[in-house]
Parts: C-alpha cells; structure tokens; sequence
C-alpha cells in the first residue's frame, strides 16, 4: 500500500477501535448490577474483550501511521476530544435495561461477525491475522447474547415486551451499521468488505432470528444520524469519565 492508502486503512481501523472501545465502556456499567452473579461475571469479561480488541485495531493503526504502537492506543482513548472519536451512535447510547443492553450488543456482534469475516480475507495479511483472532472471540459474544435474546423474546409477557421496545428503539441507529467507515472507500478492492454488501447479508440473517425469538422489526423508521462525526447527546458525558482519572496526570505511567 502506498502513503495514501496506509493512512486510509489507519482512519478505518480507528473507527473499528472506537466502536469496540465505546462499547465495552458502555457494558463496563453493569459490573455488579447484572441481573444474576455469573452474568456479572460473564458480561464483565464481555466488556474487557471489546476493550481488549480496540486495542489490537489501535496498535495496528499506529503501525500504518509509524508512530509509537506501545503509546497510540492510550493517546487515542484518553487524550482525543469527544468530537475526534469515529464510533457510531448505536454504541453511545445509555445502557438501558437489560433487554436494550443485551439486543444491542447482539445487533453490533451479528454484524461483526460478518465484517470480521471480510477482514479475514483481506490482502493485508497484519489485518487478515487480527480479524481471524478477534473473529473467533467474537463468536462467543454472538453464542452469549442470541442465547439472551431468545430467551427474553420467548419468555415472559413483560420480557418480551422490553425486548421489542428495546428493538424498536434501537433499529435507526442500527442501520449506521451499513454506513460506510472513515477511510473505507480510499481503499482498493481486496483490503476491506464493503459495509453495505454487509449489512444486507446482516439484516437478512437478523431479521430471520429475531423473527424465531417472538421479535418484529419496525416498519421504516426515521434513520438516526449515521455519519461518524456526529455524536448523540451522550457521548460528552461518556467520554469525561472515560478520561478523567487518565487527564489529573497526563504525564503518568500506568
């Protein structure tokens, strides 16, 4: 790849980071509130995985810039403005309840599982070999969480309830998911999958197992703002207490 396309692939690896990142933040706030002790446990270490894998996107990313690999990941999480980080607003949202908490996280790993298996075929091999590895962790995230949403969508009269008001609600935002990433369309054939092939191939498989799990996605909804350097209402707040511990010192070595 030359200068041009480096620096591309490096602003897609940050959005993907971002995600993840925002993400396991967001399922970090159900440490010892879960609704029974092994899910505490479960969706805890759920959390550190997606944190986990914004790191290695990071590190990569920080290899096609040629700055410090070891240093970029802390700069990008704790020293970059909220209105510099590239994550779709599906992952900023307050963590809701249960129902809402568990759908979104399997809309966002259903979606990655596909995305994880385009890049596992890219041409970049460093890419290929991370996407293969977070692939596999990631498919027991898809396992956990299509296990929770059938079991809410089939179980009660009020589980089922909040699972489709928890669908309903997250369906505009979901739909930035086929949104192509910053620096996705600088990028030539064969690096990474087009988001939009993507989430056709998604919506087909979501709809059919939401669809087995008692759900029904809404009609057309008014599409929340996909473009990624458009934050919700929340993500100032998220991000403060992301970094204040980190910004007392910013000289400190953790």
């Amino acid at each position: 790849m030359n200068a041009k396309q480096k620096a591309a692939l490096a602003e897609y690896l940050i959005a993907l980071a971002d995600d993840e990142l925002i993400l396991g933040h967001r399922n970090s706030e159900w440490t010892g509130h879960a609704p029974i002790l092994e899910e505490d446990i479960a969706f805890a270490n759920l959390a550190l995985d997606e944190i986990g894998h914004a790191r290695l996107w990071y590190e990569l990313a920080a290899d096609l810039l040629g700055v410090d690999r070891a240093r970029f990941p802390d700069q990008q999480v704790f020293f970059r403005p909220a209105a510099d980080f590239r994550s779709l607003q599906l992952v900023e949202l307050p963590k809701g309840d249960w129902a809402f908490s568990m759908l979104r996280q399997y809309l966002f790993d259903a979606f990655e599982q596909h995305r994880l298996t385009g890049l596992s075929e890219s041409s970049h091999m460093p890419l290929a070999e991370i996407a293969v590895r977070v692939r596999n962790e990631e498919l027991y995230h898809l396992r956990h969480t299509r296990a929770w949403v059938t079991r809410l969508g089939l179980g009660t009269e009020e589980s089922q309830a909040r699972m489709q008001a928890a669908l309903n609600a997250l369906c505009p935002y979901a739909r930035g998911l086929g949104a192509a990433l910053p620096g996705e369309a600088d990028l030539p054939l064969g690096i990474v999958p087009e988001s939009a092939a993507l989430y056709a191939a998604w919506l087909d498989e979501v709809s059919a197992f939401l669809a087995e799990a008692g759900l029904k996605l809404p009609g057309e909804t008014a599409l929340a703002e996909t473009e990624r350097r458009a934050h919700s209402e929340h993500m100032a707040a998220l991000i403060a207490e992301m970094q204040e511990v980190a910004r007392l010192d910013p000289e400190a070595e953790w």
